[in-house]
């Protein structure tokens, strides 16, 4: 038997204050997005900003539905919706934060593992990692690359 360890970096910034204007500015539309989410059942808006590597941000929200599980994530939201706009466009980054009826949420939402799963597809496809932005009202963590939220991806048939 052989035991391994897996260590994952990410930069973490006490508020979005604290970060890159441009990374701010992406969280800040992600917050944007959460606000038109269609949350009817759960009352859980999810806000996701894409940037592509034109310089275009196109956003998503969570789209529920009576007929569970019918809805999207904003994540896959906002990248399906980047990918058919922009479809020779890379993704450089994403940022996610999620608000219930009193705001942005205090603690991290991360992506679910679909959504994860959506991300590794358009790392593949363009050869390279993308920025992920998690917001909240108080930390923001940024990672680099899908596998730094989900290391073991599915890509047996890429």
């Amino acid at each position: 038997m052989t035991e391994r360890q897996l260590c994952i970096k990410y930069l973490e910034y006490s508020s979005a204050s604290k970060m890159p204007s441009e990374d701010g500015e992406l969280l800040e539309s992600a917050i944007s997005a959460a606000e038109g989410a269609y949350a009817k059942y759960s009352s859980f808006r999810v806000g996701a900003a894409v940037r592509m590597s034109n310089g275009v941000v196109v956003i998503g929200s969570n789209q529920e539905n009576a007929a569970y599980p019918s809805g999207l994530c904003a994540e896959r939201t906002a990248l399906f919706y980047a990918s058919a706009r922009y479809p020779g466009e890379s993704v450089e980054a994403i940022a996610v934060v999620a608000l219930d009826d009193k705001g942005v949420l205090t603690e991290l939402t991360y992506p679910c593992g679909a959504c994860r799963q959506v991300m590794a597809e358009y790392e593949m496809r363009a050869g390279r990692e993308m920025r992920i932005i998690v917001g909240s009202a108080g930390v923001v963590q940024v990672f680099t690359g899908v596998r730094s939220l989900m290391p073991f991806i599915f890509d047996n048939l890429a």
